[in-house]
């Protein structure tokens, strides 16, 4: 075959790249393939340029094998110092539509891999990138000094770095690699800070030497976590790429993205972070950033791996063997936290224990949130509240959206069509409900400032974040129109923050504060007069998010905060904002409060929750919810739910109660949808057939929340979830590993939604254990079940061994708060069922700690319940257990006795078909601790 000019230029670039640069290294002819060839254009009209433009090389037939493709891949072959494998390739031109020209160019070698992610154009076999020239030992652990082996084409590369290594604690490892010679920016959370390291750990850790690296193995097994060493290291100015082998396909997490709850290696996946006004679509960055994820190995063993970095980045998963994440970012520094578990749950402890644990949110905030945008005034409010009264379906808090606000402005309302706004605050009061007011980010621009006061403070106070060159605050374009975006990283912010919003509280008497468009979002891009040409607005690498644009619908990168660029602080703005909101809703308030946030960066479930985005009303995207819920849970953001029903679109009747029915078990539960789309609260006319399915579903919620807020009450104690996939409990079963359309409240509870149209049965997976249907207590031991689900029922499950706190329920958590408690006792094949219940005013600060607060515990037998009052200093309203249902009783009881004396036998009965016994029209003080046994035996034994 005839050689083109093409072919001839790239095989002498080539080889001189390699002789001259990497040291007489042999070249190959990239295009000179013995055997077969893969074909690059296989579609019809192949030609030499458009076979170029791929990347490939193009060789038409000369009559003699025909049967070879005249377009190609391109390769240079195996041997030398290009026979690099899948495993240790580092990618050379992450930029899109690599070329052979470019690769070799860079000094790099092309070539085909059949692993997916894995890079056509890489580093030579002799590439180190980092060489450990020292290691010491220190209070902490140990300290390396690297030195760069050879250069790459990245501009401004790092020469000397510091490995810095601290055993933290003995399950908890944790090392950064910093420039040597010049600070760079590094995210400032309230991380602990360690003097000395641990005494004992479950891992050891290893700097290798050539190419610099780390290896973390987990001690009591060999495991090998994270292994940085199978490909070298990249640090320049603003692009770091780093990659690490871990020890499974199971991974989960890294956020905020649409899909699956597992991440499945096969499917080479690719996340990127950089926060994103844009509806949740598959494959695109959204709204939050937490490069954070936990792995289970095939022996149960858990692990995670947090990347404290807030510049835009991007993790491939890579499926090679072992499973290797390519992390690269383009600024800050790489500071890892590896977290030993070897639970699930402590997984999720120790992460907790970094980035803050979870805020206890105030118990009505559990209760049902009712919204919607395209409220056309307070008299529309009215009769959707009233409404709601009227159908007595339980609503707890009502929303407004910004249509609200005065022209679109923060801290105003509408003095004609929302005049009636304060008397709304007001009533809802005086029904034990409460109003969530809409504040954004960008404060209205206008002219002249006096005319609207909270624009003319956060000038005098000069809290707005600046150009690049800090000599006036950047504007860009929201609902106000021009707007300007207050810098929460400011000294002055938490002022202007608080007195802002008191202004406005006393007008309107709200009790939480929805926080949007924080990411932050603009409806321009970057400013209203365009952004620099600095390296800061385009940078030599911009991570695969949507558009391949920092500034687009969002501020310059340039743009300047306090201390550092929005380049830097752009994925925490919601972080920033959600603290500070808290802290002004603490100094208004005086109590907890509520601040649900679209953006958010780890650790904000330490003030805020997070509902997941402008989602739409499909049977899709209702699944989408689980796998989201799921993930904020191990992000340390329990209080998370998404728009019941969909924001965008109809939702027409079944897959409204449907989703009803499932956001029941939300932690977060609010309905809210769009201003073009019908009405969708659950008392509207339109849902007339189903109005009673989702009251049902509504009062179940009721029923269960002191299980739920006691739930809460621990994720903010210890940091545990509040819901959790099934292999948390599981972590052995690996049948659990990929299930994500069933979940679980806490430890004890199973819920298996429907979520396909027209269904009246699910498929459900129990994994082996004893289990209980929480509404009639039959009884099942695991497998794959098929269980009934007609329109009116989504199937719970009680776990064997739990014991369940509710409550009567009524329309509010107010009312709720006062009706006597019930108890679900599951009880096991064996052992004890046990159980607990957090329980105070339900939103006073200064009741953690055993201060006002009442902690009960509950144990059961095969014979009998008792309970132990752990705490009782809050009287405030009485606790008396009216009911026991007991599953799980093989027998029906001859007599049952409470504290000695006998019940009689008209407040209990026993269905003998499911094993249950049903004790009620009791009057038991939750406060003083009981015994109530069932059998002969139990009654000379007395109290």
């Amino acid at each position: 075959m005839a050689t083109t000019r093409k072919d001839a230029i790239f095989s002498l670039t080539l080889f001189i790249l390699l002789t001259f640069r990497f040291h007489f290294v042999t070249a190959v002819d990239y295009c000179n393939i013995s055997g077969s060839k893969e074909d690059c254009h296989a579609e019809p009209g192949v030609t030499a340029e458009r076979c170029h433009d791929r990347g490939c090389c193009w060789r038409p037939t000369d009559g003699r094998n025909v049967t070879d493709p005249m377009c190609y891949r391109a390769s240079v072959g195996a041997g030398g110092q290009c026979s690099v494998s899948d495993l240790r390739k580092a990618d050379c031109h992450p930029e899109p539509a690599a070329t052979p020209t470019a690769c070799f160019a860079r000094g790099c070698c092309w070539g085909a891999s059949g692993v997916g992610r894995t890079a056509y154009c890489y580093y030579l076999a002799n590439h180190t990138g980092f060489e450990t020239t020292s290691i010491q030992d220190t209070p902490t652990g140990q300290l390396a000094y690297l030195r760069r082996s050879q250069p790459t084409h990245w501009p401004n590369e790092m020469t000397d770095l510091n490995l810095t290594v601290k055993m933290e604690t003995s399950s908890r490892l944790r090392f950064k690699l910093t420039d040597t010679t010049r600070a760079r920016y590094e995210v400032d959370i309230s991380a602990p800070v360690v003097t000395s390291k641990a005494s004992s750990t479950d891992y050891t850790v290893h700097i290798n030497n050539s190419p610099a690296g780390v290896i973390v193995t987990r001690k009591s097994t060999g495991s090998i976590l994270f292994d940085t060493t199978v490909s070298p290291l990249v640090y320049s100015d603003q692009f770091i790429q780093i990659r690490a082998s871990i020890p499974t396909r199971y991974i989960y997490g890294f956020g905020e993205h649409l899909r699956q709850f597992w991440i499945d290696p096969s499917t080479s996946p690719t996340f990127s972070f950089w926060g994103r006004d844009q509806a949740p679509k598959p494959n695109a960055n959204l709204y939050g950033t937490h490069p954070f994820f936990l792995g289970i190995e095939q022996d149960g063993n858990a692990f995670g791996v947090f990347l404290l970095n807030s510049n835009a980045m991007d993790v491939h998963v890579i499926p090679t063997t072992p499973v290797t994440l390519n992390y690269r970012t383009i600024g800050g520094i790489l500071d890892f936290y590896i977290f030993t578990g070897p639970s699930p749950d402590d997984v999720i402890r120790q992460y907790s224990d970094v980035i803050g644990k979870t805020y206890f949110p105030p118990y009505w905030s559990l209760g049902f949130h009712l919204c919607r945008w395209g409220y056309t005034g307070s008299a529309e409010i009215n009769t959707v509240i009233n409404r709601m009264r009227s159908a007595q379906m339980p609503h707890d808090t009502q929303w407004v959206d910004i249509d609200y606000m005065s022209h679109h402005r923060d801290w105003t309302y509408n003095r004609t069509s929302f005049a009636g706004l304060p008397g709304i605050g007001r009533d809802l009061h005086n029904n034990g409900q409460r109003l969530v007011a809409m504040v954004d980010p960008g404060i209205g621009k206008v002219d002249p400032a006096s005319s609207y006061a909270p624009y003319a403070d956060g000038l005098s106070r000069d809290i707005f974040i600046k150009t690049n060159d800090r000599s006036q605050n950047i504007v860009g374009l929201v609902w106000p129109g021009e707007s300007v975006f207050p810098d929460f990283t400011h000294p002055n912010i938490q002022g202007y923050w608080t007195t802002q919003n008191r202004l406005f509280h006393d007008q309107v008497s709200f009790d939480g504060i929805w926080i949007d468009m924080n990411e932050p979002a603009s409806f321009v891009d970057g400013s209203t007069t365009g952004c620099t040409n600095s390296s800061l607005d385009n940078p030599p690498f911009t991570p695969e998010i949507t558009d391949r644009s920092l500034k687009k619908k969002t501020l310059c990168p340039s743009a300047q905060h306090h201390s550092t660029s929005h380049y830097n602080l752009h994925n925490m703005y919601g972080y920033h904002q959600s603290r500070t909101t808290k802290g002004a809703l603490d100094i208004i308030l005086g109590k907890r409060s509520l601040v649900i946030t679209r953006s958010s960066f780890p650790g904000t479930g330490s003030f805020a929750g997070h509902w997941t985005g402008d989602n739409s009303a499909t049977w899709a995207n209702m699944y989408d919810t689980i796998p989201g819920m799921l993930n904020f849970n191990m992000f340390g953001i329990p209080m998370v739910g998404s728009d019941i029903c969909g924001f965008n679109g109809d939702a027409e009747e079944e897959l409204c109660t449907r989703w009803m029915q499932l956001g029941a078990f939300y932690p977060f539960m609010r309905n809210h949808n769009h201003a073009t789309a019908a009405e969708q609260d659950p008392a509207s006319v339109r849902f007339s057939e189903h109005r009673d399915k989702m009251r049902s579903a509504l009062l179940l919620r009721y029923t269960l929340l002191p299980y739920l807020y006691t739930l809460f009450y621990n994720s903010h104690m210890y940091g545990t979830p509040v819901i959790r996939p099934l292999f948390f409990q599981y972590p052995r079963d690996m049948n659990s590993y990929s299930i994500d359309k069933q979940f679980m409240w806490g430890q004890h509870m199973l819920i298996s939604p429907v979520l396909t149209q027209g269904a009246t049965s699910v498929n459900a997976y129990f994994p082996r254990d004893t289990w209980y249907d929480y509404y009639s207590g039959a009884k099942t031991n695991g497998g794959n079940i098929r269980l009934s689900a007609p329109i009116d029922k989504i199937n719970v499950h009680i776990r064997g061994g739990a014991i369940i706190p509710t409550q009567q329920p009524d329309i509010t958590t107010t009312r709720s708060r006062r009706n006597p408690f019930g108890l679900v006792v599951a009880l096991p094949n064996s052992g004890s069922a046990l159980g607990e219940l957090f329980w105070d005013d339900g939103e006073s600060y200064g009741t953690i700690g055993g201060r006002n607060n009442n902690y009960i515990t509950f144990s059961a037998t095969s014979h009998e319940l008792r309970s132990t009052v752990v705490r009782g200093a809050y009287l405030g309203s009485p606790m008396t257990l009216g009911s026991i249902r007991v599953f799980g009783m093989l027998t029906s009881p001859p007599q049952v006795v409470l504290n000695g004396g006998v019940v009689g036998t008209d407040k209990y009965t026993y269905d003998t078909v499911n094993n249950v016994l049903i004790v009620s029209n009791l009057t038991q003080n939750l406060l003083e601790g009981f015994r109530i046994a069932w059998g002969t035996a139990v009654i000379i034994e007395g109290k």
